[in-house]
């Protein structure tokens, strides 16, 4: 099977590889491919030593052995579609009237396609066990070290996440920090909430995966390819669908299927791509 930057789709878009998907361009007949279980994560996080905390709720649909996941706002989805999507055809759901569905259905559809393995273009990252800022931490470190920008650069950073932060001030680098919902990083910075009004102020892009969810990615993935800028996604959401993307406007994806680390104190592992990564 072709690495993932061979993708079929010659210069593809979020909304043509789902139309390839359900046409069956990408591996079999999604309406042959049925969603077995399909749950909420949901999690609430203070750090010991952060003086702010926040939540988390993760939709999952398991396809055959693959889980696909989309990060919605908590409480955004209410046990009826959870309970609509168990036992759904694949294509119903890469149809579905929720974005969050579809998300999580392609990432589901394209995991069970291709997992992430070295033969997909992956390079697997083992995460040690610990407490929970400590995989943060390491997370971040794995993340940050795939933008190769020099000390001084700036990095808009959509998706707040203080260990990513922490992160990118070891390095030296400058950030912009961007959350749709504001408010303010541990330092005491205020955060942006609209990206691409201060993408034009930025070195480079990290990204989170939450963006494929709220329809946030495809203008930063342009903004990234018409500036010929690095763009990084950290993507536990849509970890099987932005490796389509390396080579389109994303430079490399730190890709983290469910389970993620901050469900268990062991060893986890994460995915790297990188452009012309085999």
């Amino acid at each position: 099977m072709t690495a993932v930057t061979s993708s079929p789709v010659g210069a593809p878009t979020y909304e043509t590889l789902l139309r390839c998907a359900l046409a069956g361009e990408l591996g079999p007949d999604p309406a042959g491919l049925r969603v077995a279980v399909a749950f909420t994560t949901r999690q609430a996080v203070r750090h010991d030593g952060r003086g702010t905390g926040y939540r988390n709720e993760v939709l999952g649909l398991r396809v055959g052995a693959a889980v696909g996941s989309c990060a919605v706002e908590p409480g955004a989805l209410d046990d009826g579609v959870v309970e609509d999507c168990a036992g759904a055809g694949v294509d119903r759901l890469l149809r579905h009237p929720r974005t969050p569905v579809r998300v999580a259905a392609l990432d589901a559809y394209l995991m069970h396609v291709a997992p992430h393995t070295p033969e997909h273009g992956a390079r697997p990252v083992r995460v040690p066990a610990g407490t929970s800022l400590e995989k943060s931490r390491a997370r971040a470190r794995t993340v940050v070290g795939l933008l190769d920008l020099p000390p001084g650069a700036t990095v808009l950073v959509v998706g707040v996440v203080n260990s990513l932060l922490e992160a990118l001030r070891a390095r030296h680098l400058a950030y912009l920090a961007c959350d749709f919902k504001g408010g303010v990083t541990e330092w005491g910075e205020g955060v942006v909430t609209d990206a691409l009004a201060e993408a034009h102020r930025c070195d480079a892009l990290l990204v989170s995966g939450m963006t494929l969810g709220n329809g946030t990615f495809e203008p930063l993935r342009r903004h990234a390819l018409e500036h010929g800028k690095r763009l990084v996604t950290f993507a536990q959401t849509g970890s099987a669908v932005l490796p389509r993307f390396v080579g389109h406007g994303v430079s490399a994806v730190c890709a983290e299927p469910y389970p993620f680390f901050w469900l268990d104190g062991g060893p986890s592992t994460l995915h790297v791509y990188r452009g012309g990564a085999r």
